[in-house]
């Protein structure tokens, strides 16, 4: 076992640890010390993901078995990990960004009693811990470990202010609907292992020719279904608006770091599978793009300034399933990096925001706050460029690389794809410019307590700011500056077996240009278009009417979900409480036991104590049993 192999169980174990010191710990340890403690495991972490990372960038895989997780005759699993390029990218992301936001959480949180302080940071622990068992098992089942505990940690985390019922339910509702997704993952788990008597990743992959057209059709499919709950597509995308009921550095770590990418990571693994199912490709695509114009159209008529940057997520997500569609594996995976970066930033940007503001979400109080928070206000103003795809920041590469690829597939679905980009720029400047831009247009006690974020939140930022500015340049397409993509070559090992399947369509160079052109155009007048409207921004009581009202209430899709799905199921959980269960089966167990209780009243009234009454009895059963003998016994 090489110098990698013995250590890298010490990856997802150090966060592991973290958690069990902060909760046993929480009623005994110090807000210092539960930050250090918290934070100093996923440093501890992001530092051997660095070595990791390294020891893959020659090409080579590596694979460590520690001890079989099922061991019977019928079935084994092993507990296995398996780090090459693409997990290894993955965990760099996983603790580098979740590094950073636990530093600001240090921060953020500091008002919450001693006991909860430690609580949550146990609980982020936790997230981190299963986000790396997810991305570094070494097969399917081990991965579904993960899963499910990035579900339960989302739960716990999004109704970590329990005392509120409405947090309590949106932690429910993530919970639920990501259960929908997980029974469709583990179907595709239960029939990959039926037919080819494994799940380990190199044995399913070596073995794929022994599975029909069918059947490999029908595991993607069940996989997408699991990738729709955890990565919040349609028609499970409604939990993670609601996530934002949870504290600011959580919607950062589950939109940028964790949760989210699950999904994209899960395909990603997958990629051969995926390609030889070209109805799959088809339905990603197609379901992946329908979800980034559904987002990015609600998110246009948002004032809450979490809740933008929440269908925000669920559009970019949406990019990220467009690029796995069309088989631009490579682009959906730089996207999951540079959004990991910009939606972090963006986030916690938000979250100091709502810091200075006392709390306040609403964009339509804010307004004019560049002044008050320079920091804060340069730092998601490059988040805000990154997003929008402006050059030379990262969202831009990795976006233009996804249309690039979704033009060479259909041009039918670029431009579909570029009518999302212009609202994304639209939306994000309408967002910034209602925040920092124009005069304040919040309480004079608001107004008073305007001040720049502490270190914990500001540091972040900036590097997060920096990341979001720098980070698309290990993807730069060889069109632009003649550079060489990176990340591409870096990648190669793991997609090179789906490469070597289908036909890549290249693109010349002028239609390169011509792609990025009408992008960055159409970008950049959306983007100067919200500017000018919003920057001198007032408040009105005028109600959105028409579109804008149906906007503004996410096109009713709870509403009808509620309608079609829950009511529904609640009348039929009514209908088995009340007839099927206390009126059937109870009232069929208590009546036999009231049936036994009235007869041994009645017949304990036999014993009267009166020598007649006995005598009586006997002559009855005495003609009785001369009558059965008389007429019934031959």
């Amino acid at each position: 076992m090489n110098n990698i192999l013995q250590i890298v169980w010490l990856i997802p174990v150090l966060p592991l640890i973290g958690f069990l010191i902060n909760g046993l710990g929480r009623k005994h340890l110090s807000k210092t010390l539960v930050g250090i403690v918290g934070s100093g495991v996923i440093f501890g972490a992001f530092l051997i993901s660095l070595y990791a990372f390294i020891s893959v960038k020659s090409g080579n895989t590596h694979l460590a078995h520690y001890f079989n997780f099922i061991n019977t005759d019928a079935i084994k699993v092993g507990f296995d990990f398996q780090i090459d390029q693409l997990s290894s990218l993955f965990l760099l992301i996983i603790t580098g960004v979740g590094f950073l936001i636990h530093v600001y959480s240090t921060s953020y949180m500091h008002e919450e009693d001693s006991k909860d302080f430690a609580k949550y940071f146990a609980y982020l622990n936790l997230f981190v811990f299963s986000m790396l068992l997810l991305v570094m098992g070494g097969n399917y089942i081990i991965m579904f470990i993960g899963w499910e505990g990035v579900g339960l940690c989302s739960y716990l985390l999004i109704g970590y202010w329990f005392k509120n019922n409405d947090y309590n339910n949106a932690a429910k509702k993530a919970f639920i609907m990501n259960r929908i997704g997980d029974l469709g993952f583990l179907l595709a788990v239960f029939w990959l292992f039926t037919k080819l008597g494994t799940t380990d990743y190199h044995q399913v992959f070596a073995n794929i020719s022994k599975l029909s057209t069918f059947d490999i059709t029908g595991i993607t499919m069940l996989l997408f279904v699991g990738a729709t709950g955890k990565s919040a597509q349609i028609p499970l995308y409604t939990w993670l608006p609601d996530a934002m009921a949870g504290p600011t550095p959580v919607s950062a770590l589950i939109h940028a770091a964790t949760m989210v990418t699950a999904g994209i990571y899960m395909i990603a693994r997958s990629n051969v599978l995926f390609t030889m199912a070209p109805a799959t490709q088809c339905v990603i695509a197609v379901i992946g793009l329908a979800t980034a114009i559904l987002a990015a159209t609600i998110a246009l008529k948002q004032n809450d300034i979490k809740k933008v940057l929440a269908y925000s997520t669920v559009s970019q997500l949406g990019y990220m399933f467009l690029g796995l569609g069309v088989g631009a594996y490579t682009g959906a995976v730089f996207h999951v990096m540079t959004h990991a970066f910009f939606k972090a930033l963006l986030f916690l940007g938000a979250g100091s925001v709502i810091h200075a503001m006392g709390g306040e979400q609403d964009m339509r109080n804010m307004g004019g706050l560049k002044k008050y928070m320079s920091i804060t206000h340069l730092t998601f103003l490059i988040g805000c460029l990154a997003i929008a795809g402006m050059p030379p920041f990262s969202g831009f590469f990795s976006k233009d690389e996804i249309l690039a690829g979704a033009y060479a597939h259909s041009p039918l679905l670029w431009g579909v794809g570029v009518i999302g980009a212009l609202m994304t720029a639209f939306y994000m400047f309408r967002l910034y410019a209602m925040t920092f831009l124009g005069q304040f247009r919040g309480t004079h006690d608001q107004e008073h307590h305007l001040h720049e974020s502490p270190l914990a939140i500001t540091l972040p930022l900036v590097v997060l700011a920096i990341l979001a500015f720098t980070g698309g340049l290990i993807g730069i397409p060889e069109v632009f500056l003649h550079g060489g993509h990176r990340l591409e070559a870096f990648l190669e090992p793991v997609f090179a077996p789906s490469n070597a399947l289908v036909e890549k369509h290249h693109l010349s160079h002028q239609i390169e240009y011509t792609l990025m052109a009408v992008s960055v155009v159409g970008a950049l007048v959306a983007l100067i278009y919200a500017w000018s409207k919003f920057s001198k921004y007032q408040k009105s009581d005028t109600e959105e009417t028409g579109i804008g009202k149906v906007l503004a209430n996410k096109w009713y899709i709870d509403e009808l979900y509620n309608i079609v799905i829950v009511k529904p199921m609640q009348s039929i959980a009514t209908f088995f409480d009340n007839i099927i269960e206390k009126k059937g089966i109870d009232g069929f167990v208590n009546g036999i036991g009231k049936a036994v209780n009235y007869s041994s009243r009645q017949i304990r009234l036999l014993q009267s104590g009166q020598v007649g009454t006995y005598v009586f009895l006997m002559v009855l059963g005495i003609l009785a049993l001369f009558i059965i003998q008389l007429f019934l016994v031959k």
